[in-house]
């Protein structure tokens, strides 16, 4: 049986870490991570090239289920990766910082 990949808590998320973000682009433009690298779970497949091996992976999405799914699929194929529990919605709560699209102020869509 699968092991599931294992969570932090946003607050957990370091400062440094490559955060890939797997919501659409809507949620996206509307607040995210800054620096985080943005591929909707829908493309995932056709960009996982653009998914470094050399270092580990946080995944993000609003709440966690999504991102649970991407990272179980990488960590199945050789990922070193971590779901961040909770999603922009444990983001936002824990006060972390966040940036939108438009320059105008970020929030979780």
């Amino acid at each position: 049986m699968p092991q599931t990949p294992p969570a932090v808590t946003a607050a957990e998320v370091p400062a440094d870490a490559y955060v890939l973000d797997v919501r659409e682009d809507d949620e996206w433009q509307a607040g995210h991570v800054e620096g985080a690298v943005h591929i909707p779970m829908g493309t995932l497949i056709g960009r996982v090239d653009e998914v470094p091996k050399d270092q580990r992976v946080y995944v993000m999405c609003r709440v966690g289920g999504r991102s649970g799914q991407v990272t179980q699929y990488l960590d199945a194929h050789g990922w070193d990766v971590v779901n961040i529990d909770g999603g922009m919605l444990a983001w936002e709560s824990a006060g972390r910082p966040m940036v939108s699209e438009s320059g105008a102020d970020p929030f979780v869509a």
